[in-house]
Order: structure tokens, then C-alpha cells, then sequence
């Protein structure tokens, strides 16, 4: 899947699905990053199959993601290769490099500076939405490249979606701390209990930080809901004990 309103800025990008791979969840999965639940042989197979898609020798560039709002800012084309920071955003301007973040229900967004030229990639799961991963991230994009906010344009991917994303009082009261409007972001199922709608509070983020609004995208679909197209977490996590890893990647080609 690609953002057309990235590509047409000169942005190459994806959000992977399940499909073409050569993993067991089950067979033909495309699991690009669960190396504590497959074999490194598959998924080197698996994302030397999905790079292939992009046309240009692209380096990808991930980070060891652990629910964090911090931002590793790639300066090089040799940072790229080391995967074992421990981050959840990345943000670039080094071209044939494609930041890439995981997920499995959790909110992927990629960001383009249509005037600089750099870009990021964001894990968002409630815990990194709560502590504005995504501000921080545009944050780091205004220090290192004078990035303004009106001329981003951003992707948000694929994920769990409001309609199936429950939550407990825990997570309720940290949004609630966070976000003067949380209550649009909720609806309650049960005592101390509400599905939260984690689209729009990325999307609330970009707003609040002077991204355009109709310069943000949002994919439609839910991984909770379509598990024939994507990893989902909370559904294949119970049913099978493991799950594969989407990946979600922007990067520019060199001219």
C-alpha cells in the first residue's frame, strides 16, 4: 500500500501487508521484523522481497522499538545500518534510505517535508500517542532541517482501529492527562473500560502542531478487522501465541 499524496511530493513509501512472504503465520506470510517468533532466514527472504518493490538500491533503517516518544535521527547513510537503538521515530534527509517502523495494531505514520525534503517514520502505540511521539518527532525534523509544520504532509497507516481497540482505566486517565479533549477519543464498553480511537488522536497531535488538515491521510482499514491483509496483535497474539511484524517505510531516491 502507498500514500499517492507522498509519492507525488517525490517521497517513496509503503505499508506492508501480510502478503508474498515466506513465513508460517500462517504459510506465504510477509513477517519483516518477529525474529523472536520466525527465523532470521525468513524474514531477510521476506524484506529482501519487499524492498524489491521500491525502485532504487534502498538501505533500511529501523530502530529496536520499545513504546518510547524517542526520536533517532538518521545523518548518514552508514546509520542506517545499525538497527539496535533503542527508538520509535526516525527521522532523515539522506537519500536511498528508507526509515522503517513496526508494527502489528499499533499507528505507523509517515511524515514528508515537501520543502526540506526530510521525512520520518513513526511507531505509535497508546503509550508513545499519550507522550506525542509525533510532536516530538516534527520537533526533531524543525531542529535539524528548519521543517514547518504546514509543509508536511503525512500518511497515517493501517492499524487498530476505534471500533475495536479496547483499553482499560489505566490508559483512559493517561489520556485524559494528556489530552484536553480525550472524551471524543472514547467509547465506553463496560466499567472501566473504553475503545479509544488512535487514528484521530495522531491525527488531533498533527493539528495541534499547525499540520494542515488536508494535508493529513488516513488508510481506512483496520488490522484488527482484516487479518486476511495484516498482523494483528491482540487477535493473533491469543489464537496462535505469535504474530508477524508489518513495516511501514519513507525514504527519498537519489537523483
Amino acid at each position: 500500500m502507498v500514500s499517492r499524496a507522498l509519492e507525488e511530493k517525490g517521497f517513496v513509501n509503503g505499508f506492508s501487508t501480510r502478503l508474498g512472504g515466506v513465513s508460517n503465520f500462517p504459510k506465504n506470510s510477509l513477517n519483516l521484523a518477529g525474529y523472536d517468533e520466525d527465523s532470521a532466514e525468513n524474514i531477510e527472504e521476506n524484506r529482501k522481497r519487499f524492498l524489491q518493490l521500491f525502485d532504487g538500491d534502498f538501505r533500511l533503517a529501523s530502530c529496536w522499538q520499545i513504546h518510547s516518544a524517542d526520536v533517532r535521527i538518521i545523518k548518514t547513510f552508514e546509520d542506517a545500518k545499525d538497527g539496535n537503538h533503542k527508538f520509535d521515530a526516525l527521522v532523515s534527509n539522506v537519500s536511498n534510505v528508507l526509515l522503517g517502523v513496526k508494527t502489528a495494531d499499533c499507528v505507523p505514520l509517515l511524515l514528508g517535508d515537501i520543502k526540506t525534503k526530510a521525512f520520518a517514520a513513526v511507531h505509535a502505540g497508546w503509550r508513545g500517542t499519550v507522550d506525542s511521539i509525533v510532536k516530538n518527532a516534527i520537533e526533531k525534523m524543525r531542529e535539524n532541517y528548519g521543517t514547518n509544520s504546514k509543509d508536511l504532509i503525512c500518511a497515517i497507516g493501517p492499524a487498530a482501529s476505534g471500533k475495536n481497540y479496547e483499553i482499560g482505566q489505566d490508559v483512559i486517565d493517561a489520556f485524559k492527562q494528556n489530552f484536553p479533549e480525550s472524551k471524543s477519543l472514547f467509547q465506553k464498553t463496560r466499567e472501566g473500560h473504553a475503545l479509544i480511537d488512535l487514528h484521530l488522536a495522531n491525527k488531533e497531535q498533527l493539528i495541534s502542531v499547525s499540520v494542515l488538515p488536508e494535508n493529513i491521510f488516513t488508510a481506512p482499514l483496520c488490522t484488527m478487522e482484516r487479518t486476511d491483509l495484516f498482523f494483528s496483535y491482540r487477535k493473533e497474539k491469543k489464537l496462535y501465541g505469535k504474530m508477524g511484524r508489518l513495516i511501514s517505510v519513507i525514504g527519498l531516491k537519489e537523483n
